[in-house]
C-alpha cells in the first residue's frame, strides 16, 4: 500500500517501514547541520555583543530555545513518523489538496532564497582560499564579483548540485560525516587562537561574560529577545520537519535525536563561537563575529585550505536540511505527476544560481530583508493550524489514500481544494505576523512574532473548526 502512494513521484512518496532507517544519530545530525554555518556562527557570537546581556544569560536564552524547538519538532514530525509522509502532503490535512500547494510554495520560496545566499556566502570561503593559494586579486568587478569570485561562485554550485542529485541515504551519509567534521574543525581551529593567545584567551572569554551595566531588566528583556531570534532562526524547519521524521525508524529515534540535537548541539556551538571570537578579540584586536574574517586575518594558507572545505560542508548541510530538500518537496507538489524529484531539484538550482550570482550587485541593495522575513511571517499560522488539525482535529488519524487523491471524492478536497476555515485561520495569522515586519508599533514583537502567530493560526483554526464543522476527524488507513 505504501509504495503505490507515490503519484510516480519520489519527492512526496510515503517512506514504508522497510525504508525507514534514520536512527537519533541522523536526527541529531540535521541539527548540527543547521546550526554549523557561516551566518549561524555570525548570529550566535553576535548574541554575545549585542543585546547587552552577561553571557550567562546568553546561554540560558540558547537553551531555553533549543528546549523550547525541540519540543516543537517533536509535536510537527510525529505525523512524518506515523505516517511516512512529507509536509506538503501533511499540509493537505488542514489546507486542502489545494491549499496545500500555497503551504508549500511559501516554504519553498524562503528555502530557495536562502540555497541562493547560502552558496553565495560559501562561495566566498572558496575565493579566498584560491586568493591565498595563487595570491591573485581576483581582477575587476563584474555584477558585484571578481571573474575569480564568479569562478567560485559556480564551483560551489556544481558541487552543490551533484551532491544534492543523489539519494536520501546518501544525504544521510553526508550529514553524519559532515556534522562532526566541523566541529572538529573548529576545535582545531580554537586551538590556533588558543596558542597564539598565550594562556590570555580563556580571561577575555570571561571579559565577555560580564556586563556591569547589566540589571534584572535588561537581561529579561535580553533573555526574550536571545530566545525569539533563535526560535526564528529555526522556524522554517520546525513547519516542514516531516519531511525528515517520515525517514526515521520509530519515535523514540526522533525524540532521542532531537534531544541531544538541539540542546547540545546549540550549548556546544555557542560556546565554540565565543571562545574563538574572545580568541580572535585577543589575536588581533577586535571583535570579529564572521569566521571568514577570523581566517583571512590569520594569513595562513593551511588555515584557509582548512576553513574552505570546513564553509562548504556546513554550507552544504544546511542548504540540505533547511533550504534544498524542503523547496524540491514545495516546488514537486504544485504538479505531483508532473515534476519529479529531479526535475524539482533542478528548478530549485536555476533559481538559487539566479539570486546567488545577483546578491552582491542587486538583492542586497534594494531592501530584500524585510521581503524574505515578510515571507517567513507567513509560515508561522501554517505551522499553528498543522499542528491543530493533526492533534485536536483528526486526533492523529489520516486516510493516506485520501491524501494522495487530488479529486472531489477526497474527504481533503473541502471546497474545490481549499479548506476556507484554515484559510480564514490563515489570514488572520498572517496579517498580524508580517505587520510585525512593517509597522513600526509592532516592531518589539519581530524577535517573537513567530510563536505568537503560530499560536494565534492554531487557536482561530480549532475555534472555526467548531464553529463551522468542516474538518472532522477521518479513519487512518495505513
Amino acid at each position: 500500500m505504501f509504495q503505490e502512494k507515490t503519484e510516480g513521484n519520489d519527492a512526496l512518496a510515503i517512506v514504508g517501514s522497510d525504508k525507514k532507517r534514520w536512527g537519533w544519530f541522523e536526527i541529531f545530525n540535521i541539527w548540527a547541520n543547521d546550526i554549523q554555518s557561516l551566518f549561524g556562527y555570525t548570529l550566535v557570537a553576535s548574541l554575545f555583543i549585542s543585546y547587552g546581556v552577561t553571557g550567562w544569560t546568553a546561554f540560558a536564552g540558547l537553551i531555553t530555545a533549543g528546549l523550547m524547538v525541540m519540543f516543537l519538532v517533536n509535536i510537527s514530525g510525529r505525523a512524518g513518523v506515523d505516517y511516512g509522509i512529507p509536509y506538503p502532503v501533511l499540509a493537505r490535512a488542514s489546507m486542502g489538496t489545494q491549499g496545500a500547494k500555497l503551504a508549500a510554495i511559501l516554504r519553498a520560496i524562503v528555502a530557495v532564497f536562502w540555497f541562493g545566499v547560502q552558496t553565495y556566502f560559501a562561495s566566498t570561503a572558496l575565493n579566498l582560499l584560491l586568493v591565498t593559494l595563487t595570491g591573485a586579486p581576483g581582477g575587476e568587478l563584474y555584477f558585484g564579483m571578481t571573474l575569480l569570485g564568479w569562478f567560485s561562485f559556480i564551483i560551489v554550485w556544481i558541487l552543490q548540485m551533484v551532491i544534492f542529485s543523489r539519494s536520501m541515504d546518501w544525504v544521510k551519509k553526508f550529514l553524519n560525516l559532515a556534522g562532526p567534521f566541523v566541529y572538529a574543525v573548529m576545535i582545531g581551529l580554537l586551538v590556533v587562537l588558543w596558542q597564539k593567545a598565550d594562556g590570555q584567551l580563556l580571561s577575555s572569554a570571561n571579559s565577555i561574560f560580564q556586563n556591569p551595566n547589566a540589571s534584572f531588566g535588561t537581561e529579561l528583556s535580553g533573555f526574550i529577545a536571545i530566545v525569539g531570534t533563535m526560535v526564528a532562526y529555526f522556524a522554517a524547519v520546525m513547519i516542514n520537519f516531516s519531511d525528515f521524521s517520515r525517514f526515521a525508524r520509530d519515535r523514540k529515534s526522533v525524540v532521542m535525536g532531537n534531544l541531544a540535537g538541539l540542546p547540545f548541539n546549540m550549548v556546544f556551538f555557542s560556546a565554540l563561537a565565543l571562545l574563538i571570537t574572545a580568541g580572535a578579540a585577543v589575536v588581533y584586536g577586535e571583535q570579529l563575529t564572521n569566521p571568514t574574517a577570523i581566517v583571512e586575518k590569520a594569513d595562513s594558507a593551511v588555515l584557509s585550505v582548512i576553513a574552505a572545505i570546513t564553509f562548504f560542508a556546513a554550507t552544504v548541510g544546511i542548504n540540505l536540511v533547511a533550504n534544498f530538500i524542503p523547496a524540491v518537496n514545495g516546488i514537486a507538489n504544485l504538479s505531483p505527476s508532473k515534476i519529479s524529484f529531479q526535475k524539482a531539484g533542478m528548478i530549485t538550482s536555476l533559481f538559487a544560481l539566479v539570486i546567488g550570482a545577483l546578491w552582491t550587485s542587486f538583492i542586497s541593495q534594494v531592501g530584500i530583508g524585510a521581503f524574505v522575513n515578510t515571507l517567513g511571517a507567513t509560515l508561522a499560522p501554517l505551522y499553528g493550524i498543522m499542528v491543530v488539525d493533526y492533534y485536536l482535529v483528526r486526533k492523529q488519524k489520516l486516510n493516506t489514500d485520501a491524501l494522495y487523491d487530488e479529486s472531489s471524492s477526497s474527504c481533503y478536497f473541502f471546497k474545490q481544494g481549499w479548506n476556507n476555515t484554515a484559510l480564514v485561520a490563515f489570514a488572520i495569522g498572517a496579517v498580524f505576523s508580517v505587520a510585525t515586519v512593517w509597522v513600526d508599533a509592532l516592531a518589539q514583537l519581530s524577535g517573537y512574532a513567530w510563536l505568537l502567530g503560530a499560536l494565534l493560526g492554531g487557536l482561530l483554526y480549532q475555534w472555526l473548526s467548531k464553529k463551522t464543522l468542516v474538518a472532522m476527524p477521518v479513519e487512518a488507513v495505513n
